[in-house]
C-alpha cells in the first residue's frame, strides 16, 4: 500500500464534525441527498458539552454526554478521519495532517475553538488533583462533583477568563450548583468569583438579575482578575489585576481556561487579527473568499459561542450555500441569536436569550430574568433531546419563535 499523499475532490468540504459541522452536513443532505459532501473530523467521539455543567453538579452522568461520532455522521456524507493542517483558499484546497489534499467548490469551516490550558502556569500539572478542576473537560466534570460533595470548608474559587469563551455562563453555573449544594447540606463555604471582565454577564438585564443571585448566596465578586498561575500542592492561585499581582489560597479551584481559535486557523489566510475565521455576521460568508462559510465557535461573529447559536446559524449556511450552488433556496441572515440556560441552583434555570447588540428575545411570554423550574426541565431533558435528534439531524427548528422584549432593556 502506498504511503504517498493522496488528492481528493468534493463539491462541499466541511472542516469539523462537532455540532456546527454535522448540522450543516445533515441539513445539506436532508434537502439535496445527492450532493457531494465531505466532513473532515479525526475524532471517533461526539460530546454533548452543554451537559458537563450538570455532570459537575451531580445532575447528569458523564456517560450521558458521550456518543459515537459514526452514529451522527450523515450516511451520505464522506467522512475523512483526519485533521486539517492548513488552508490554501486561492487554490480551493485544504491540506490534511497526513499530507493528503482536498479540493472543493465550497468550504465550510466549523472547527470549534481551542482551550488554552497551558496559558495558566502550573495548571496542566495539577488539573484533576489537589482540588483543581474544570467542567470544560469531559474527564474532569465528575471530579467537580466529587470535590463539591467532599468539600469540608475553606475557600472555593471559580474563575472566568477574557471573552470570548464557549458558553460564557458556564463559569457561573458551576459556582451556583456547588454553592447551592453546600448551603442545602449545611456546609459553610467561602465562595469567590474571579472574573477577568467587569460584569456578571454581557447583557445588562441578565447581569443585574445575576447580581442578585450572587448577593443571595453571599459570593464574593472580584472583577478585573485574570488567573495566571496555580500551585496545586500548595493550594495557591495568582491573578493579574490593574493594581498588580494578587495571591490567594484555596481548598477548591474551578478553572475556566482562556480560549482561542485552533492553531491551524490562526495561522491561515482565513483568520483576522484576533485569529478567528472572519465572516460577515449575517450571511456567515467569509469576508474575502465568497465560496467559504464559517460558523460555530471558530468565527469572529459577535454572538455567544453556544449550541443555541449553532441551531440558528446552520440553517443560514445551508440555505446560502444551496443558493450559491444554484438550488432553489432563500438568501438567509443570521440575527445573532444565542441562549444561555443559567443554572442558578439545582432545580432552577434562568433562560437567557438574546440577539446581536444585547436585544432580549425570549421564546416564552415570561420574564426571562426569573429562574424557573420549567427551565431546569428543559436544560436537563429537552435540550439534550433537541441536540441529538434535531440539531445534529440538520432540522431547522425555531419553535416557539423568540420575540423582542424592549421593556427589559433597562
Amino acid at each position: 500500500m502506498s504511503n504517498q499523499p493522496q488528492s481528493h475532490n468534493h463539491v462541499v468540504v466541511i472542516v469539523g464534525g462537532g455540532a456546527a459541522g454535522i448540522s450543516v452536513a445533515a441539513g445539506l443532505l436532508r434537502r439535496h441527498g445527492d450532493l457531494d459532501v465531505a466532513v473532515v473530523e479525526p475524532s471517533e467521539s461526539h460530546y454533548y458539552q452543554p451537559g458537563w455543567t450538570l455532570v459537575g453538579g451531580g445532575a447528569m452522568t458523564a456517560e450521558e454526554t458521550h456518543r459515537q461520532e459514526r452514529d451522527y455522521m450523515p450516511d451520505r456524507a464522506t467522512w475523512i478521519k483526519d485533521a486539517v493542517e492548513s488552508f490554501q483558499p486561492d487554490e480551493n484546497q485544504v491540506t490534511l495532517a497526513t499530507g493528503d489534499k482536498i479540493t472543493y467548490k465550497y468550504l465550510v469551516v466549523a472547527a470549534g475553538l481551542k482551550l488554552d490550558w497551558e496559558s495558566v502556569s502550573g495548571l496542566e500539572d495539577t488539573l484533576g488533583n489537589n482540588g483543581v478542576t474544570s467542567n470544560y473537560r469531559f474527564d474532569l466534570a465528575p471530579y467537580t462533583w466529587r470535590l463539591t460533595q467532599e468539600f469540608s470548608g475553606g475557600k472555593a474559587l471559580f474563575t472566568q477568563p477574557a471573552m470570548p469563551i464557549k458558553c460564557a455562563g458556564a463559569p457561573q453555573k458551576a459556582m451556583y450548583l456547588s454553592t447551592d449544594y453546600w448551603q442545602k447540606s449545611g456546609q459553610s463555604a467561602d465562595v469567590h468569583f474571579y472574573n477577568q471582565g467587569g460584569a456578571m454577564f454581557g447583557v445588562p438585564a441578565y447581569a443585574e438579575a445575576l447580581e442578585k443571585v450572587v448577593s443571595d448566596y453571599g459570593i464574593h465578586k472580584h472583577f478585573g482578575h485574570n488567573l495566571t498561575a496555580v500551585d496545586g500542592p500548595a493550594k495557591k492561585a495568582w491573578f493579574e489585576t490593574e493594581d498588580g499581582r494578587v495571591e490567594t489560597d484555596f481548598e477548591l479551584l474551578h478553572v475556566v481556561p482562556p480560549q482561542s481559535a485552533p492553531d491551524f486557523i490562526k495561522a491561515s489566510p482565513l483568520s483576522g487579527d484576533a485569529g478567528w475565521v472572519t465572516v460577515d455576521k449575517h450571511s456567515l460568508r467569509h469576508t474575502e473568499h465568497a465560496n467559504i462559510y464559517g460558523l460555530g465557535d471558530c468565527t469572529n461573529t459577535p454572538n455567544a459561542k453556544t449550541a443555541a447559536a449553532v441551531r440558528r446559524q446552520f440553517p443560514v449556511v445551508v440555505s446560502n450555500l444551496l443558493r450559491d450552488l444554484g438550488h432553489n433556496a432563500e438568501e438567509a441572515r443570521y440575527d445573532g441569536y444565542g441562549a444561555c440556560p443559567l443554572t442558578t441552583e439545582s432545580g432552577k434555570v434562568m433562560l437567557a436569550e438574546f440577539r446581536y447588540d444585547g436585544e432580549i428575545v425570549p421564546s416564552f411570554p415570561l420574564d426571562p430574568r426569573v429562574p424557573r423550574r420549567i427551565n431546569w426541565y428543559m436544560k436537563r431533558r429537552f435540550f439534550p433531546w433537541l441536540y441529538w435528534n434535531v440539531i445534529l439531524a440538520g432540522k431547522d427548528w425555531n419553535k416557539p419563535a423568540p420575540k423582542p422584549r424592549p421593556d427589559l432593556l433597562s
